[in-house]
């Protein structure tokens, strides 16, 4: 957490091998970023790490299932099957077929979800997941992702949200590039239930 502009998307960039440190090193479970070559951050980027992020980045004249599809083509091998599942398990069974424009934000959101995950990656990079959302959207989305939790995957979001920061279970917060202080909860606070099944 922290305010605009206290580095929290350049964090998130590092951490998936974007940008680069201009100092110190970066190890993401035992791997060090910066010994690997393009194409080795490239293969890590496909395998390990998920990205959501706050503008959606959907491709408009594809479908929620294309686009969840497009993640697999750079990844392995696409399989429309998956990606409707994935999506069905999400709660978008009724718009597989839909473009982005007749999706809901909350919708895309959940399809940009669906996108970052269909690839099984180890951890999940989420920047300002919610900040595009109303407040049951934002509800549904940090339910699925305490769900995503528990499953085992490691979740990173930034976030200058309280709400968002009320529903994790560790805060690091962020001030000019440095961390500024980090709590840890002994139980993450739980969203509200939402209607819509996941």
């Amino acid at each position: 957490m922290g305010p605009s502009g206290s580095g929290k998307s350049t964090l998130l960039n590092v951490i998936c091998g974007l940008d680069s440190p201009t100092s110190g090193s970066v190890t993401v479970d035992g791997l060090e970023l910066a010994g690997l070559s393009e194409s080795q951050l490239a293969k890590y980027r496909r395998e390990a790490v998920g990205l959501v992020f706050q503008q959606f980045h959907l491709i408009p004249y594809l479908s929620a299932v294309e686009n969840v599809m497009l993640s697999q083509y750079f990844h392995s091998m696409p399989d429309a099957g998956e990606a409707r599942d994935a999506l069905e398990r999400f709660g978008l069974g009724h718009c597989l077929d839909h473009l982005p424009a007749q999706l809901s934000g909350g919708e895309q959101q959940r399809v940009c979800i669906a996108r970052a995950l269909i690839n099984e990656p180890r951890i999940l990079l989420a920047d300002e997941p919610a900040g595009n959302l109303d407040e049951e959207n934002e509800l549904a989305v940090m339910q699925l992702f305490k769900k995503l939790h528990e499953h085992g995957i490691t979740l990173i979001i930034v976030t200058h949200d309280p709400g968002v920061g009320e529903a994790v279970g560790r805060i690091i917060r962020l001030e000019h590039g440095r961390i500024a202080g980090a709590a840890a909860k002994e139980e993450a606070t739980p969203p509200l239930p939402v209607a819509e099944p996941f």
